[in-house]
Formats: C-alpha cells, sequence, structure tokens
C-alpha cells in the first residue's frame, strides 16, 4: 500500500537540512531503485521554486510499504528526522487515483 509521510520542518533547520542532506536523498535513492518511491519534494517556505534563505516548511514523501508501521518506522529512521531537521512527522495511507 502506498503511504503518505508529511514532515513538518524546525524553525532553523536550513543549514543542518543541507548538511544531512545527502544521506537523506540516499534513501530516497534506495526506495526508488526498489520501484517503491512515487514522488518527494520538499514544500518552499516562499512561493519560488529557489526559496534561498527562506528555506522550507518541510517535505512530502509519498512510497509503499508493507505496512503503517512499516512507513512509520521508515520515516522515524529518516537523516532529516534524526538529526532535527523535521520538527513533526505525520504518516498516513494514500490511495492513489490520479495520473493512473
Amino acid at each position: 500500500m502506498l503511504y503518505a509521510i508529511l514532515a513538518e520542518d524546525a524553525p532553523g533547520s536550513l543549514s543542518l537540512r543541507r548538511e544531512v542532506r545527502p544521506a537523506h536523498l540516499q534513501r530516497l535513492e534506495a526506495l526508488q531503485a526498489e520501484g517503491r518511491l512515487v514522488l518527494a519534494g520538499p514544500h518552499p517556505a516562499v512561493d519560488s521554486p529557489e526559496p534561498g534563505e527562506a528555506g522550507f516548511s518541510g517535505s512530502l514523501i509519498v512510497a509503499e510499504f508493507s505496512s503503517l508501521e512499516q512507513a512509520q518506522d521508515w520515516a522515524r529512521q529518516d537523516p532529516y528526522y534524526q538529526a532535527g531537521v523535521y520538527a513533526k512527522v505525520t504518516v498516513k495511507p494514500f490511495l492513489q487515483v490520479f495520473p493512473k
């Protein structure tokens, strides 16, 4: 089943986000290589694809896991979460309707 991982960044975490990004991307690349990643990306803190020092307000990951518990565990092991970039993470089941 698919799960949406909705993460909210901690205030002032942009420099930490930049530092930990390679490890975070490595985990996403592993999901993609397994064919389980639907989409992933950050939420810019301002209405721009290049937010600069405004940074990001969080991230969205949609991926396939065998259970809600597995998705939650994966989210807790994410380098952004472990390092404190994410202040809050919510994991919810997700039903993809479009694109088909």
